[in-house]
């Protein structure tokens, strides 16, 4: 299939690109479902009336999309920042002391195993017992997804081809998406089928045991990265890794060549820089060569929230009100349709895109195509005053369509590519902790943004979609100036692109450099 074909970074074998890598990637990459699950289910499920008459609690939705304080009880699971998030944001950092001594798969496992005990959590509450472990599962399954964001990227990105790394890496992304499909449908099955009683709202909430276990048990299967375990020092174990996961005898040259990159690396790194604790690790990331990465993955995932995903995400039914949807099941309804095309625009980049027109490229065109399609929202529902009108004119079915066109534009460029470009653009050594800290970024701009939303279209009205349009088209404008391509890029040569990190005084070796002068851009931010 030509919109397959692989753009290579050197000759490769063709046994390279064989079921291991995409079985362990996929593997890996299930932890997303854990988290995309939960993002779905989760509002509409407390919403049910089966669960409110259980805990004695009286709720009108609606007050809680409008940033409203009346419903005290159910305000710290509705908030977008609830304990979930702020488990993720904590879990993010806390995990990096354990994938960097013990390893990505182990972290993994840790991750689903603290998953797991907060979802089974989810199940005790009733009405004698009240919502306080219901409150605390939140809290420690928010802990191992945060675990799981820091870990999953870096894994993938460590044990992938450089041809089909964003494919690879991308997988996160995509079952994030399959998940939060999964995770909407069910409340909608469960409140179309099942009669109003407990077992209405147990069966979405059981349901996360599901992809915790299958995450536990894959991770259990998991090979260790071999570029981890090459910088322990176990080098006999990352060449039978590498081996395996390479489908290719050891002492193949294209396996001797990427070792040989792997270790000319580390020992780049080991000589340059100056002790191995959290804290030396933070000053390197200062350094020239690394502060301009840094910065760039940053700003890329502040711009992945700024183009308002999170605000159509958590406050979809409020954003097609808004449009002029009128009626609780057609708001599902458009929000479930809402869901399929984000899934559909995701598949599509993660098959034809990510690998063959490169990062840089799809987030220009994402920022200009989802910039002027929120402008277009904001413009309609200036000029039509839809909340005046008791039918959906035919303006506001274009609105309607602009927001699946905004999607459309979003999921295929924006959605997944600034975590691909933070799992390969760092150094090994630091690998885990900008990780870390770029993955608890993306969790406090969740915060940042879904949180002020509700306030915002309560203030600002039509403002909010031009508020997000530029922000996006600005965001198409930092892009332009400050990422360069990573796409086919070795991981050990991203030093050609941005700068070397480590000290002035190295030099490049033009006979290892195997890319051409014209394929590299520097850039320091």
């Amino acid at each position: 299939m030509p919109s397959l074909a692989k753009i290579e970074d050197r000759p490769t074998p063709a046994e390279v690109y064989n079921w291991k890598v995409y079985a362990y990637s996929l593997g890996a990459a299930f932890g997303a479902v854990l988290y995309g699950y939960d993002s779905a289910f989760v509002g509409g499920t407390i919403a049910l009336a089966s669960f409110q008459k259980e805990f004695g609690i009286t709720c009108c939705q609606q007050c809680c999309h409008l940033g409203q304080h009346r419903c005290v009880p159910l305000w710290p699971l509705l908030t977008p920042f609830s304990g979930y998030q702020a488990g993720a944001f904590f879990g993010a950092l806390f995990s990096l002391p354990i994938c960097e001594r013990f390893g990505r798969r182990i972290c993994l496992l840790v991750a689903s195993a603290f998953f797991v005990l907060g979802a089974a959590l989810h199940l005790v509450p009733n009405a004698e017992r009240g919502l306080a472990a219901l409150y605390c599962g939140r809290v420690i399954a928010g802990l191992g997804v945060g675990a799981v964001s820091l870990t999953v990227p870096i894994y993938i990105a460590e044990i992938s081809p450089p041809a089909i790394r964003g494919r690879l890496v991308g997988l996160y992304e995509m079952l994030l998406q399959v998940g939060g499909l999964v995770g909407f449908w069910i409340n909608y099955g469960v409140n179309e089928t099942i009669p109003s009683s407990k077992k209405q709202w147990m069966i979405p909430m059981a349901v996360q045991l599901i992809p915790g276990g299958l995450l536990f048990l894959c991770a259990g299967f998991l090979l260790e990265s071999p570029r981890w375990l090459r910088s322990q020092g176990r080098i006999e174990d990352a060449d039978k890794n590498l081996s395996i996961i390479r489908n290719l005898p050891a002492d193949h040259p294209y396996i001797v060549e990427e070792n040989a990159m792997t270790d000319r690396q580390l020992a780049l790194e080991a000589e340059k820089t100056h002790g191995g604790s959290i804290i030396a690790r933070l000053r390197e990331i200062g350094l020239p060569g690394i502060r301009n990465r840094f910065f760039m993955c940053f700003m890329l995932f502040l711009i992945q929230n700024a183009t308002g995903i999170n605000a159509i995400n958590y406050y979809s039914p409020t954003v097609f009100k808004s449009i002029g949807i009128k009626g609780t099941n057609t708001g599902l309804f458009t929000t479930g349709i809402f869901g399929i095309v984000k899934n559909v625009a995701t598949l599509i980049w993660l098959l034809f895109l990510i690998d063959r027109f490169g990062r840089r490229r799809l987030m220009l065109v994402g920022a200009a195509a989802a910039g002027l399609c929120m402008l277009y929202v904001g413009g309609y529902i200036a000029i039509g005053k839809p909340s005046a009108t008791s039918n959906l004119t035919s303006g506001g079915i274009s609105a309607v369509a602009f927001i699946y066109l905004w999607t459309a534009s979003y999921g295929p460029t924006w959605n997944g590519t600034p975590w691909v470009v933070a799992s390969e653009v760092f150094p090994q050594h630091i690998r885990s902790l900008t990780q870390a800290l770029l993955s608890a970024s993306q969790w406090l701009w969740q915060f940042a943004i879904a949180r002020a939303t509700p306030y915002m279209f309560k203030s600002m009205g039509y403002g909010v979609y031009l508020f997000f349009g530029c922000l996006t088209l600005l965001g198409g404008v930092f892009v332009w100036c400050f990422v360069p391509e990573t796409a086919r890029v070795p991981m050990e040569q991203m030093d050609e692109i941005f700068g070397f990190g480590f000290a002035n005084s190295y030099k490049k070796d033009p006979e290892n450099a195997s890319l051409e002068k014209e394929e590299v851009e520097h850039v320091d931010a």
